[in-house]
């Protein structure tokens, strides 16, 4: 009896350690928030961002590792405000499960301060909410659904063009330049994919015509043969794809086996030519694509000196159009720091976002006010001669679609 109570009198203490225990690793091995702000030191400022590095969807990993880069080419430069920023990338593999832990695990462990890109619309409406209670900026999701930027959110700050417009001024272009009007869609079965086939279904009507084949994909499928048959039966003259880069892949090669060639169209997401060049040997050219970024061949100024850069700094790296949008994601969150001035805040750096008014680096001019939070709905075109080259076919465009047509399109679709 006696060993009994002595070890419920242990209980109490041993109950107390652990709670203690837990707070540290948690916040013990994190930085100090000196002065009150999460993140933020005399000398750093900690910035996080997730990114597919491996899984289905690991090409898309190197848009984490570009913005990596990206801050190595800033802290070169002397950093911000005499702050070197500390920026930790993490591995979802593209599943939401793993994107709430990584992102709680920054926020609560990390401090991190601020996050940028973040790539993915399933795994970001995962954590967006989390983010925004948190009341941690979020700068340039990497994924241009309509979540981010409708209605307006106070911390978070999208550039990415919404996929409905890309979708759109694509359909735009094949029926007025190429006079194509049997036009078909595959896309991945999600708020992505859909985002694209709702843009062209609102397009073709202005057009009068109908989208003839929208065949849906899900992520773990490996055989698109009977979606190809779909296609091909359909009669489709160009069909619109929103996919990842493996299903496109599938779908080219698949396609390409039938002897069926439509005009293939695809959204930012496949804009890394030599990639996609190299994945379908060769089928890729002619391809017409959406691009919201100069093309990692441009003569661009500060696409050479990025070019420049990645070769220094990441040398195993490609710069790429997936690598260098890294880079393009970053601009306006360096770009409201360095506006934020020595004495940042959370909300002092809410207020010098707001400032930006035709901001403009690697991509289109971005403006964000009080209560407008999408930075740019401009896209140009672009089409694939080689597998290192593409040509640029426009100047930027909007599609000009009502996008409260579009939002309650998509909200009757889920």
């Amino acid at each position: 009896m006696k060993s009994i109570r002595k070890n419920e009198l242990h209980r109490p203490r041993m109950m107390t350690f652990l709670v203690l225990a837990s707070i540290c690793v948690y916040g013990c091995s994190g930085p100090i928030d000196e002065g009150g702000v999460r993140g933020v030191t005399d000398d750093t400022i900690v910035i996080g961002s997730w990114a597919p590095l491996t899984g289905p969807a690991a090409l898309w990993g190197a848009v984490g590792r570009g913005a990596e880069a990206y801050f190595e080419m800033i802290n070169e430069q002397g950093g911000i405000h005499g702050r070197q920023i500390e920026f930790i990338l993490r591995d979802d593999a593209y599943q939401p499960s793993r994107t709430v832990a990584a992102v709680r695990e920054m926020v609560e462990r990390d401090r991190v301060f601020a996050f940028v890109a973040g790539v993915g619309t399933a795994p970001g409406r995962a954590v967006v909410d989390y983010i925004m209670e948190n009341e941690v900026v979020w700068v340039s999701p990497a994924t241009g659904a309509t979540h981010w930027a409708y209605p307006p959110r106070k911390y978070l700050f999208a550039q990415y063009t919404p996929y409905f417009d890309e979708a759109a001024v694509l359909v735009d272009y094949v029926v007025n330049e190429l006079g194509k009007t049997r036009i078909g869609v595959i896309y991945q079965n999600d708020d992505f994919g859909e985002s694209g086939l709702v843009g062209a279904q609102v397009a073709l009507e202005k057009h009068g015509l109908n989208v003839i084949e929208a065949v849906s994909v899900e992520v773990p499928d490996t055989d698109l043969s009977s979606h190809a048959v779909r296609l091909r039966e359909s009669g489709a003259e160009a069909v619109l794809m929103w996919l990842t880069p493996r299903h496109a892949t599938i779908i080219v090669g698949s396609v390409g086996r039938l002897g069926y060639e439509p005009q293939w169209l695809a959204s930012s997401v496949l804009a890394d030519t030599e990639l996609m060049y190299d994945l379908t040997e060769g089928a890729w050219e002619g391809v017409i694509f959406a691009a919201i970024g100069e093309l990692a061949n441009s003569a661009h100024p500060l696409i050479e000196q990025y070019r420049e850069a990645s070769a220094r700094i990441a040398p195993e790296e490609r710069a790429s159009e997936f690598f260098l949008s890294g880079f393009r994601y970053a601009e306006p969150l360096v770009e409201g720091l360095r506006r934020a001035g020595r004495d940042l805040t959370t909300e002092s750096l809410v207020a010098a976002l707001e400032t930006l008014d035709g901001f403009q680096g690697i991509g289109a001019p971005l403006t964000y006010t009080t209560n407008r939070r999408q930075g740019t709905r401009a896209t140009f075109l672009a089409r694939t001669i080689d597998g290192e080259h593409a040509e640029r076919l426009t100047d930027w465009l909007e599609s000009g679609v009502d996008i409260e047509q579009v939002i309650q399109r998509l909200e009757g679709s889920n």
